[in-house]
């Protein structure tokens, strides 16, 4: 069965002109998906216009919106006012079943807060995560959840969140027996505080591939598929690796112009660069899925470019549609359940 995604066109930084490549990328690498474009009908046509899209105009529609959800507006007053955006219409065809999946890069607090009032919980799953991809020097990548949706969580919370993103390796990134790991300050089980020490005792009751705590200090080696915290430190995480990516690569650079020993040194070792380069980059690993909503949703970068949506779309929101994750979500939960 055809996978029908949703792409929230007038969403990010570099809209509409990203997303709009990206949906075209997709496409065009996979034949087993249709785009429904959310957005403003007349800028959507005149992109497309200017595209070589033939063999696969048959395959894109589009959904006219006159709103949008800019990153000034407050997202609890957004998502309730402006009820004919790109993001909302979206978030309503995936509640009401129009469409497998959505990607958006757009605002995020609106995003989550959509996610929750527009499509809901799943069932028994009382507080959602968002789980990007954090790279690994072994080039695998780390699941790290939550980073940002849930900032005062419960240790059932993470419980929860520790199965999710287990059933997202394995289904999805098709890793057996995904590595789980609790984040702390040591590995030690009775380090840390009472959130984590209760969560860790917690999650040696569950069936996943529990592995313990690890320390950040550990993130970057891939010693686990699945990291699990509270929101609050996952987004200082995520926001400190955005910023060591970016002034590692910007170091590296200045160095390597800085004398002729070094450019030469540069165009020896520009293969292997660019391979690092591309391991550390965030349009790579497309977005991050909000998991325990009940939908598919999947939120690229403020900043993405076509190719992070492109990602988005095929390397994550079809490949959850596919392995029909929420159901694995619910039967998996269900399972804890009396």
């Amino acid at each position: 069965m055809t996978v029908r995604i949703a792409v929230d066109v007038m969403g990010g930084d570099n809209a509409p002109n990203a997303p709009l490549d990206g949906a075209i990328q997709a496409m065009q690498e996979n034949d087993d998906i249709e785009i429904v474009l959310f957005g403003e009908k007349h800028l959507i046509d005149n992109h497309l216009d200017k595209k070589n899209i033939v063999n696969i105009k048959d395959r894109i529609h589009i959904d006219n919106t006159t709103e949008v959800i800019t990153n000034d507006d407050n997202p609890t007053k957004a998502i309730k006012e402006k009820n004919d955006s790109s993001l909302i219409k979206a978030m309503v065809a995936v509640k009401n079943g129009e469409v497998d999946a959505m990607v958006s890069s757009g605002n995020t607090g609106a995003f989550m807060a959509g996610g929750l009032l527009k499509v809901g919980r799943l069932a028994k799953i009382k507080r959602p995560a968002l789980a990007p991809v954090f790279p690994t020097f072994d080039g695998k990548g780390t699941i790290v959840l939550d980073v940002g949706a849930t900032m005062d969580p419960k240790p059932e919370n993470l419980k929860d969140f520790a199965i999710m993103g287990s059933l997202y390796v394995e289904k999805v990134l098709k890793r057996d027996l995904p590595k789980v790991g609790l984040i702390n300050v040591g590995e030690e089980a009775s380090k840390g505080n009472q959130l984590v020490k209760e969560s860790y005792e917690l999650l040696q009751t569950t069936g996943i591939n529990f592995q313990g705590n690890i320390e950040a200090r550990e993130l970057l080696s891939g010693k686990v598929d699945v990291a699990v915290c509270e929101g609050f430190l996952g987004n200082v995480l995520l926001k400190f690796m955005e910023g060591f990516g970016k002034d590692m690569f910007n170091t590296m650079k200045n160095e390597f112009t800085s004398s002729l020993t070094g450019q030469l040194g540069a165009m020896l070792l520009k293969p292997n660069l660019k391979n690092l380069k591309n391991r550390f980059d965030y349009s790579e690993y497309g977005g991050a899925p909000f998991l325990g909503i009940n939908g598919i949703l999947v939120k690229s970068h403020g900043s993405s470019d076509d190719l992070a949506i492109k990602n988005a779309i095929n390397k994550q929101s079809y490949h959850l549609a596919k392995e029909n994750i929420l159901t694995a979500f619910s039967e998996e939960i269900m399972k804890g359940v009396e």
